[in-house]
């Protein structure tokens, strides 16, 4: 087998390939011997997304950290990664485990790892557990029986849905978001967050609620072009004012208003920049991703804010938010956290917070947008992923290094950064950026304008290019 890497956000395979329960055997190994020579006492949350398989992939795991002595507190079913988290944090535990792809398409499988605050696990500890991982070692999980470590208490099974929801009303406005519940829509594409959120709030209009393997043949991330359902519904239901569309592991967001128009993480890191700082009169650094608009930089400004770029990753979002005083940490995927909250990516969260101040105002989510561009201007953000086999990505990434590109079509250059990937700038407001991606085998390119129409313009000029590379 190919050896065991992780990207940005946990390793992730195809299963049956190479994410298989002999696999899973040889991570859990390297993980528990990890902890082992880390910890005295070592407790494990794991949970587990709607995959197929996530039920008998994190029983396998579980087993074999508790055949080594490790406690592990297993999800009684699938469950969102902020509930995972949450509940490493909650009950004190060293680790989490998530079996999840998160966004990825639906024959993916995955492992995040949590660190003890409950957000990502550092990179040198995941190197670590990556050196430890030895792949002639076999357990034979038959001979491990489970009844026998649940009477152990080596495998403890709860609820991990109960303690989030009860974090949430502990934390929000119940009553008041509950006279609006039916002009709310929700879609948790598929994904494990589907019982979070009418448990919390009932009476919100949902759909996708069901656990589907295929996630309706449409990868659970919630960008526009795979929302188009969701809009369609909004549409239809006029009441409705606000859509929240959180993926596959309910860590990320995006928002349609009550037209049914996409808003974007963009959008939504701005939001609650406004909200935060201008509405609650907060301060704090903003941090955020490489990727992100420029429009940050700006709304800080106003607010007299200091600004931190990042690369890719939440993990780098994660880490500031642990040694700094971080108001808003958010990236163009739509992983956002705030003060006051984990240093985790939360969909859920992050859209109550907005919902919350809608209904603490009384406007909608339009007028909230408005107020926003009055201090930045209008923009517009767009991504294209290209699937190019990989001598072309390699050309094309060779290019990016040599500075071979002054221009992309009528957009001349007049200013780049490498941070992590290759951004240009055409000016103030407009710029390109390539970048592999570190989760998927397809290579990312993302455009900032002032409109749709340019910023879809200037990625057809950049696929042109590089498919001619």
């Amino acid at each position: 087998m190919k050896t065991i890497k992780f990207g940005t956000d946990g390793w992730r395979a195809i299963i049956a390939r190479e994410f298989t329960s002999e696999n899973l055997v040889r991570l859990s190994l390297a993980v528990s011997t990890w902890l082992l020579t880390k910890y005295t006492d070592s407790k494990v949350v794991i949970g587990y997304d709607c995959r197929f398989g996530g039920d008998m992939f994190s029983m396998d795991v579980a087993k074999t950290l508790a055949n080594r002595g490790i406690k592990v507190i297993l999800s009684d079913k699938f469950t969102s990664t902020p509930a995972v988290s949450l509940a490493v944090r909650e009950w004190g535990a060293q680790l989490g485990i998530v079996i999840t792809a998160s966004h990825n398409p639906y024959n993916y499988n995955g492992f995040k790892l949590k660190s003890s605050f409950g957000g990502p696990l550092f990179d040198d500890d995941i190197k670590d557990i990556e050196n430890l991982v030895n792949y002639e070692n076999q357990v034979d999980l038959d001979l491990i029986k489970t009844e026998v470590l649940i009477e152990k208490n080596l495998i403890e099974i709860k609820s991990l849905d109960e303690l989030y929801i009860n974090h949430l009303r502990s934390n929000f406005n119940v009553e008041l978001l509950k006279k609006s519940a039916s002009q709310i829509a929700f879609d948790p594409m598929y994904g494990s967050g589907q019982n979070i959120l009418p448990a919390f709030i009932p009476g919100i209009n949902v759909i996708h609620k069901k656990q589907d393997f295929f996630f309706g043949k449409t990868s659970p991330e919630p960008l526009e072009k795979n929302l188009t359902e969701f809009s369609k519904y909004i549409i239809k239901n006029e009441d409705i004012k606000l859509g929240i569309a959180v993926d596959g592991d309910a860590d990320r967001i995006a928002l349609l208003d009550g037209e049914g128009n996409y808003i974007d993480s963009h959008h939504i890191i701005l939001l609650l920049i406004h909200y935060l700082a201008g509405y609650k009169k907060q301060k704090g650094i903003i941090v955020t991703g490489f990727s992100s608009t420029v429009k940050v930089e700006k709304l800080a400004e106003y607010y007299r804010l200091p600004v931190k770029r990042v690369k890719i990753g939440f993990k780098q979002i994660a880490h500031c938010m642990l040694k700094e005083d971080v108001l808003v940490g958010g990236e163009e995927s739509g992983g956002i956290s705030v003060k006051g909250h984990m240093p985790e990516r939360d969909g859920i969260w992050m859209a109550l917070l907005i919902w919350e101040w809608m209904e603490e105002t009384g406007k909608s989510l339009n007028e909230l947008i408005g107020e926003i561009y009055k201090l930045t201007g209008k923009f517009a953000f767009s991504r294209s992923d290209l699937t190019i086999d990989k001598q072309l990505k390699a050309t094309v990434l060779s290019n990016c290094l040599k500075n071979k590109y002054t221009r992309f079509g009528e957009y001349t250059i007049v200013k780049y950064d490498d941070l992590d990937g290759f951004k240009y700038y055409f000016n103030d407001n407009t710029w390109l950026m390539i970048r592999p991606s570190g989760t998927e085998p397809v290579l990312r390119t993302y455009a900032e304008a002032e409109t749709p129409e340019e910023a879809n313009k200037i990625l057809k000029i950049a696929e042109e290019i590089i498919r001619n590379s």
